[in-house]
């Protein structure tokens, strides 16, 4: 399945053990094993929920209905460097006053534009 290939993928991708990924999430390693090879499938979505937090992806991610990990995070992406003219991590790095600025400003933008559609 889908679930398992994924969830071994991506602990390969981040070169963690399973044991680390046991540990964070409180399973056993042998239910480890088993979701990663498909032998299992989780039976709660709070385990479903767990691993895509751990990893940072989507649960669609993990389930197969997207091959996008994060979807959130590619328009974070793409908004911060096709809008503000800067990366991500040229983003981060701004404190959160200056973070408010650049937010704020969208809003003004956006309600301008709204206004002259009235």
């Amino acid at each position: 399945m889908v679930f398992g290939k994924r969830i071994k993928q991506l602990r390969v991708e981040h070169q963690w053990t399973q044991e680390y990924v046991c540990e964070k999430l409180n399973i056993s390693p042998g239910a480890l094993s088993r979701y990663e090879t498909s032998m299992y499938e989780p039976k709660s979505l709070e385990l479903v929920k767990d691993f895509a937090e751990l990893y940072n992806v989507s649960t669609d991610y993990l389930l197969g209905k997207t091959d996008i990990k994060n979807p959130g995070q590619q328009i974070d992406d793409v908004l911060n460097e096709a809008m503000i003219g800067m990366s991500k991590e040229e983003y981060e790095a701004l404190n959160e006053t200056q973070k408010k600025q650049i937010r704020d400003f969208a809003i003004f933008v956006k309600n301008q534009s709204e206004e002259k559609k009235k």
